[in-house]
């Protein structure tokens, strides 16, 4: 593992020691969402693949990517530096510096000498390594890239920075001096045309203006500048000082299934910020705010909601509260970090915006000004609601949301018309074409509110009122149920997306990933219901070598939709298919060229490029989506299986899955009850043969339902260990907790199967430009 500096890897070891003496005061330790652990909840060695650094104030980069120019001594502002000189950057020197993992912040100097006054460092931020260089990636759609930063230097000593300028996400700084430096103290200089040769980026558009390193003003020539320290203050996950402090884990058999889960837990942590340093939305708000800065000028100093931590979309790109994000970006949090205050950050920001008529906005602000609405993101922020509240009990903060959510629920619910179909109003969604009329992935998705919300109402709040409207809910839930059969297309073993162009043998036949995962993860189909394998076989039928294809959206490979796959094969009882796919498409999300190697990516095209064909710019991919994080859920939840029945498990299933892929997988996270933990071994035992151990922890006081080997028990909360017996005819029992240890070693006769070799996805290069999305009048999504 790398990490953020050389002292790292003393204290780790220290803390390693520390928190294993500390282990026996957790073990039992009930956790709050108001305030957070010190230390991380569940102690031990998978604390290694954590990638949030030690020290957050003070983050260095670990090697220099590329130098050119004159600049000498430029690896002594390093992590692990080989001499205690300066690096020193003249005029025309270049140096792009590579962190260990995609990170955020403000970027500090601090400066041993300067040759003169009024001397400025030009800074350019990316997260991918081919877009590093002096022009950073991009945040804004009306442009190929972004505008340098130029920080003027005035001193010796530490210049950072200013807050209005956090980079929310990058793993490449690129530092240099023009030649000739801005006229003017603007962090922002007019550009002038350079041509390609001086540039170092793969993309280089030639036609965008920039600061020209070669290219003589009339005015007085840049000075050199020493620098002995440069790091980076990182502001993101502020709910947490100690943001090593998981209060979940995970560790199995596969590395590369342990590096995907920490990998998205860290990605959460990017994702979330401090309100104040949201994003300003310079081109979609010059229309209202009419203000005069440059095209690809970047600010993160929009205040997005009230509060001290607010989840967001993206690190870099749209740092405001997206609803698209919560289904899959909340249980991720909760079974990582618990930072659920900032999960209710986010969702204050979108009721606070409640339109008249019951709809929520399809974001926050700076958006939810303009009337924008998206009828699957308004169905996502009610899910958000379910999972707020059923990992933290907070039950006073749903009783003041509780009119505003019925009337959100009702808004949508008239949607179902005599077809038991969503007819779909809004053409926003997850920028993939087609989402309009009776759509199949809306309908879905409505069905699952309705059921959450019969449970709210029931179970949670109690209401009276609520209560005499079930029957009608339950009635139209049924509708739905048969409804969703007008678009089921026999001869292709799936749901085709709408009625009509895009319906079964339409022009435009469209058989979607995000609504046929929907429609299995729903619950819509009965469980008896044969077509629900049938649809999990053919999805898994048209994955690539890259990962799972959007149909609804070509050339696309989506994280955010495949999430929702890997959360429908589960539901079909394939969690064989949703191990193979975490592995095939977030494996390569780690190792791919171009990735950040350490957080999940908004999206890619289906040749494996990282470029996100809703954008025409490859360089305005997020790097840090909280959509994309799935796999961060799904291992704690559906593969371990621990689900809470009730708000904070005091009600829970167990259901564990070791698939053909795991020889042994544990994991587990707290709530305000305490712990939930599962360890699943594949042993031998002499005298007895193959086993499976189970193990299982839930808290003192729960009540829950194990399923192992066959039917359900019911097994009260505490410690319980269950031996599943594989030689010959299946059985399992319960078994004293320490029952045969001695006895029991690794089953050395398992083997894990063959990774199955698959093609590359071929672009349809004409629908690649059809599908370039940029928003009514200039919405930046």
């Amino acid at each position: 593992m790398i990490f953020s500096a050389c002292f790292d890897y003393v204290l780790l070891a220290y803390h390693a020691v520390v928190q294993q003496i500390a282990s026996s005061v957790y073990h039992h330790l009930a956790i709050s969402h108001l305030s957070l652990p010190p230390r991380a909840v569940f102690p031990g060695p998978w604390e290694g693949y954590i990638k949030a650094p030690a020290n957050r104030s003070y983050i260095r980069p670990s090697r220099t990517w590329h130098v050119k120019g004159p600049v000498s001594g430029p690896s002594a502002v390093l992590d692990c530096p080989e001499s205690n000189q300066s690096t020193t950057i003249e005029p025309g020197g270049l140096v792009i510096f590579e962190f260990s993992e995609n990170i955020a912040g403000r970027a500090c100097f601090d400066i041993s000498s300067t040759s003169g006054s009024k001397t400025h460092l030009a800074l350019a931020y990316s997260e991918s390594p081919k877009f590093a260089g002096h022009l950073p990636d991009a945040t804004t759609d009306r442009q190929r890239r972004d505008l340098p930063l130029f920080l003027p230097i005035q001193r010796t000593g530490i210049t950072c920075v200013k807050p209005d300028f956090v980079r929310g996400a990058f793993k490449y700084l690129t530092v240099y001096i023009p030649e000739y430096p801005p006229e003017t103290e603007d962090v922002w200089s007019e550009a002038t045309p350079s041509s390609s040769s001086e540039i170092l980026d793969a993309h280089f558009d030639p036609y965008q203006k920039h600061f020209s390193l070669h290219n003589k003003p009339s005015h007085k020539k840049a000075r050199s500048i020493s620098i002995s320290s440069l790091y980076i203050n990182c502001t993101a996950f502020p709910s947490n000082p100690n943001p090593r402090a998981y209060t979940g884990y995970f560790s199995s058999s596969s590395l590369l299934l342990n590096r995907i889960w920490y990998s998205g837990a860290y990605t959460l942590q990017l994702t979330t910020i401090n309100p104040t340093e949201g994003s300003a939305l310079i081109d979609y708000n010059r229309r209202i705010n009419h203000n005069h800065s440059p095209q690809g000028s970047w600010y993160s100093n929009f205040t997005i909601a009230n509060g001290t931590a607010i989840t967001t979309d993206g690190a870099k790109r749209d740092r405001m509260a997206y609803p698209g994000d919560m289904a899959i970006a909340v249980p991720g949090i909760a079974v990582s970090t618990y930072d659920m205050v900032a999960v209710r950050t986010a969702l204050d920001s979108l009721f606070i915006r409640q339109y008249a008529d019951g709809a929520l906005p399809y974001a926050g602000p700076p958006m939810g000004y303009g009337d924008e609405f998206s009828d699957t993101y308004h169905l996502h922020t009610l899910l958000g609601v379910w999972n707020y509240v059923l990992f933290t009990n907070d039950v006073p903060w749903l009783q003041s949301h509780w009119n505003a959510y019925l009337k959100a629920f009702e808004y949508s619910l008239a949607k179902i018309d005599l077809t038991g179909l969503f007819h779909v109003t809004s053409s926003h969604d997850w920028l993939r074409p087609g989402m309009t009329g009776h759509n199949l992935e809306a309908t879905s998705i409505m069905y699952h509110v309705v059921q959450y919300t019969i449970r709210i109402a029931l179970d949670i709040l109690n209401d009276p009122h609520a209560t005499e409207e079930i029957p009608r809910w339950r009635s139209i839930s049924e509708r739905m149920e048969r409804g969703i059969n007008i678009l089921w297309c026999e001869d292709k073993g799936l749901f085709s997306d709408n009625i009509g162009r895009r319906g079964c043998g339409g022009s435009a036949q469209t058989l979607p990933q995000d609504g046929n995962s929907w429609a299995l993860l729903s619950g819509i189909l009965s469980n008896n219901d044969t077509r629900r394998q049938q649809i999990s076989t053919n999805l898994r039928r048209r994955w690539t070598r890259y990962g799972a294809p959007a149909p609804e959206f070509p050339n696309v490979i989506s994280p955010f939709a495949s999430s929702f796959e890997l959360l429908a094969h589960c539901a079909a009882g394939n969690h064989d298919a949703a191990v193979e796919l975490m592995e095939l498409m977030w494996g390569y999300m780690l190792d791919g060229e171009g990735f950040t190697n350490s957080t999940c990516v908004e999206g890619y095209r289906i040749d494996g490029d990282i470029q996100y064909p809703a954008y025409w710019s490859s360089a305005r991919n997020s790097h840090a989506h909280g959509w994309s994080t799935g796999p961060t859920m799904v291992l704690l939840t559906k593969i371990l299986g621990i689900t809470l029945e009730t708000p904070l498990g005091g009600m829970w299933t167990i259901e564990p899955h070791l698939t053909r892929w795991l020889g042994n997988v544990r994991g587990g996270f707290a709530t305000g009850l305490g712990r939930f933990e599962v360890v699943l071994r594949r042993m031998k035992i002499e005298g007895i043969g193959r086993v499976e151990i189970l193990d299982i922890e839930t808290p003192r006081g729960s009540q829950g339902t194990v399923v192992f080997g066959g039917a359900g028990r019911l097994v009260e909360g505490g410690r319980s260990r269950f031996v599943k017996f594989v030689n010959g005819t299946t059985r399992v029992e319960k078994v004293a907790l320490r029952w045969m240890d001695e006895q029991m070693e690794a089953d050395d006769e398992w083997q894990r199967p063959e990774v199955e070799e698959r093609v590359v996805g071929v672009v349809d290069w004409k629908a690649l430009e059809e599908n370039y999305v940029i928003g009514p009048q200039g919405m930046t999504m």
